[in-house]
């Protein structure tokens, strides 16, 4: 069953890649996976906090509009300006673009949101960036489910921007010596490691896989990952941001130690 559902979620993956990516237009993909990933990464906080608002708002004795509430739950807190509802409401708006900036920079204000301080990008108003394909992403977005169960929500966001950053790796080519290592060889590499304990360092993190399968890895053999700790750096600053927004909403990494992430 676990493979399976492993099985539908690459598929998943597969389909919105390629109806995503059909929009791109004159877009370069080095380009272009940014505002896609920025723009999935957007959803799927929103479809948390949505799922957190709806349950706390069944609780009599709870605030759902209280933001600390949240933080208990590793949720992030989403202001009503920034929420995918409000995003989809104007997605058809000439406007769209610096919308879609104010959520992210309201996202990254609010003072429970501290993780994702200068993460997000906000880019997205630019002159160059085609805001009816904007529109069509957003509606195509709206139409994805990424959140059920809080691990699998997690696990899926992971599966798909995983998948992404590995479609446009091969759209892109090999450029200035940058590589996208399959999951196969990752997963492999990890395997013969055995990181049972201690520490795990990658110098070239790229969007983190190393970590997620180190942790998977704990999980399967029965040990505790909070034994384990992370280290990883990256040189290329988009590349940097990209993984560190996904993985500190991964399930894995935020049950690791904590960890050292350096440009």
């Amino acid at each position: 069953m676990a493979q399976n559902s492993r099985s539908a979620d690459l598929d998943f993956a597969a389909d919105l890649f390629k109806a995503a990516d059909k929009m791109r237009g004159g877009l370069e993909p080095s380009e272009y996976k940014h505002v896609a990933l920025g723009l999935i990464f957007l959803k799927y906080i929103s479809e948390a906090f949505q799922a957190m608002h709806d349950q706390l708002a069944e609780d009599e004795f709870a605030d759902p509009e209280d933001p600390e509430e949240y933080l208990a739950e590793n949720v992030f807190w989403v202001p009503e300006t920034a929420r995918w509802s409000h995003i989809q409401q104007n997605a058809r708006s000439e406007n769209i673009g610096k919308i879609i900036d104010d959520a992210m920079e309201a996202i990254e204000a609010e003072p429970t949101n501290e993780t994702l301080k200068g993460v997000l990008p906000k880019n997205y108003a630019r002159p160059t960036l085609d805001k009816t394909m904007l529109g069509e992403l957003v509606d195509l977005f709206s139409n994805v489910k990424m959140h059920d169960s809080a691990d699998r929500a997690r696990d899926l966001l992971g599966r798909v921007y995983e998948y992404f950053i590995s479609g446009f790796a091969s759209a892109e080519g090999k450029r200035g010596g940058e590589f996208f290592t399959p999951r196969s060889v990752v997963r492999t590499l990890v395997e013969m490691l055995e990181p049972y304990q201690g520490r795990v360092y990658d110098p070239c993190c790229g969007s983190g896989g190393m970590f997620i399968q180190s942790e998977k890895f704990i999980e399967d053999h029965g040990g505790n990952p909070l034994n384990l700790s992370v280290y990883g750096q990256e040189i290329n600053h988009t590349t940097w941001r990209l993984k560190d927004h996904a993985l500190r909403s991964s399930a894995r990494v935020q049950s690791l130690s904590p960890s050292a992430f350096r440009q």
